[in-house]
């Protein structure tokens, strides 16, 4: 019986993927996203390490999201005081913050475990088509 290799953290090469979001629906996109973070698609992936690779994505502002989720989906935050709550639209989010609608989304696609936020800080998200990550030569991601 052969026994599993797992790899140290250290061990694992992680690699930088460009994905360009203009045009892209935002639930399937934040799935691949979840998906590559996580390092599952790696044949070395195990559950407790974090194995996954960074991804930039470009052209936040672009994002489709379908039927009238555009007026009817709402983000809520709470100040923690009474009558705190406060919420914003997908269309007010867009033009004030439009990298917050994929991080969000992505955020909901990940375990809520301690792998959640290390995961997520490797997630780069900038509105229009220039990064400052050409240096790590990031390959085109397919979604």
């Amino acid at each position: 019986m052969q026994a599993t290799i797992e790899k140290n953290k250290t061990e694992v090469d992680k690699k930088w993927y460009v994905v360009d979001a203009s045009g892209l629906t935002l639930g399937r996109l934040a799935t691949r996203l979840a998906h590559v973070l996580s390092g599952k698609h790696k044949p070395n992936y195990v559950a407790h390490h974090d194995v996954g690779d960074f991804i930039i994505v470009t052209n936040a502002e672009k994002v489709v999201v379908t039927g009238n989720k555009e007026t009817d989906k709402f983000y809520y935050r709470h100040s923690q005081y009474p009558s705190g709550l406060k919420k914003t639209s997908v269309a007010r989010t867009r033009v004030k913050k439009p990298e917050q609608i994929i991080e969000l989304a992505v955020r909901g696609m990940l375990p809520q475990n301690k792998l959640r936020d290390p995961r997520l800080k490797k997630l780069k998200v900038y509105t229009g088509d220039k990064h400052p990550h050409a240096a790590q030569n990031p390959e085109i991601l397919k979604v």
